[in-house]
Formats: structure tokens, sequence, C-alpha cells
């Protein structure tokens, strides 16, 4: 079966937020710049820094990422979130500690109607998380 991950793009920021991700997540992080790639001979001397590719894995968790944009400037929109199905309530508030601080709480932790605990933020980033745990069934 087909798995899918998120790639999330940056402008410029891509490394600070995967390091950021890495230390709410663990893992192994990769990074392949532009000026270490194959293709670094045809890039602009200041696009030798930024991601051509990134790469996060940990323990389940598999988040891809670039600063390679098609287009001149990036739009964050409010279509798409990053859902994590935590496996207790102690590690979706431990993960939410980690990765709210600098950006916006949009909804604080707690046991919602449908018998979960949940919370949503967006990080400094500009990334929605949404954070759900199924609460066991009496």
């Amino acid at each position: 079966m087909a798995k899918l991950n998120p790639y999330l793009s940056f402008n410029g920021t891509c490394e600070a937020a995967l390091s950021f991700y890495k230390k709410c997540f663990g893992g192994e992080l990769k990074i392949m710049t532009v000026g270490a790639s194959p293709m670094a001979a045809s890039m602009p001397k200041e696009m030798q820094s930024s991601v051509m590719h990134g790469l996060l894995e940990a323990d389940g968790i598999r988040i891809m990422a670039s600063d390679m944009l098609d287009g001149d400037k990036l739009e964050r929109g409010n279509a798409m979130s990053l859902m994590l199905q935590c496996s207790s309530e102690a590690e979706l508030r431990d993960l939410f500690g980690k990765l709210s601080p600098g950006g916006t709480v949009n909804a604080p932790v707690k046991e919602e109607f449908w018998g979960a605990i949940y919370g949503d933020l967006t990080d400094k980033f500009g990334v929605r998380w949404m954070l759900n745990y199924d609460k066991p069934q009496a």
C-alpha cells in the first residue's frame, strides 16, 4: 500500500524548520543543500545554501521539505494541516508544548465531544498541526 508523506515548502527557513521539528520529534534529519547537489553549478550563488531536499524520519513520522519554490513567493494557505494521531494524552501534551512556542494556539488541548483529547496550533513557521488522542472507550 502506498504511504502519504507531507512535503512542506519554505522560503529560506527549511533547515531551521526541520531542525525545530527534529527537536520536537527526535529522529534522523537529512538535508541536501543546492550547493551540495548536482545542480549547484547551474544555480545562482545566493541559492547555494538553500535546502534542495530535506527529510526527517522519526518513529512513524516522515516529513519532507524544501526551500525550492515553483514560483516567485510562498503563500501559506489554510487548506492543509498536519494531523498527529498520538498514542497517549501525555504524548499529545508533550508534543503540543514543543510545537507551540512562537506560534499560535488555535484550540487549546482539551477533551472534545467526540471522546478524544485534541489541540490545534500553528507553529512559528506557519504550519498548522492538529493533535488528537482517542481515549479508550469504557
